[in-house]
């Protein structure tokens, strides 16, 4: 599921046109993904927890150079909640 889907779904829902939607989306999305970028943690109960990961410097292969340094770098690392993990399929 795309932002697309996910604004479609809220107009369906709330009787809303798009644009509408897809700003109050953006609302919900933006203080989310400056928390992460900060270095913040999100935890929404029943969905799971997300944080900021850093990976440390390591070394890599690359077909034509050979061995190569892969910088640090950082990611979203997740983790379900319970009630995402215990629902059906």
């Amino acid at each position: 599921m795309n932002r697309a889907d996910i604004v479609e779904h809220v107009a369906g829902r709330g009787a809303m046109a798009k644009p509408a939607a897809g700003a109050g989306v953006g609302s919900v999305f933006a203080p989310i993904a400056g928390a992460l970028a900060r270095g913040g943690d999100l935890a929404v109960a029943g969905l799971g927890r997300s944080a900021r990961a850093a990976r440390p410097v390591r070394e890599g292969r690359h077909p034509c150079a050979g061995r190569i340094a892969i910088r640090l770098s950082s990611g979203v690392s997740s983790k379900a909640g319970e009630a995402r993990r215990d629902a059906p399929d």
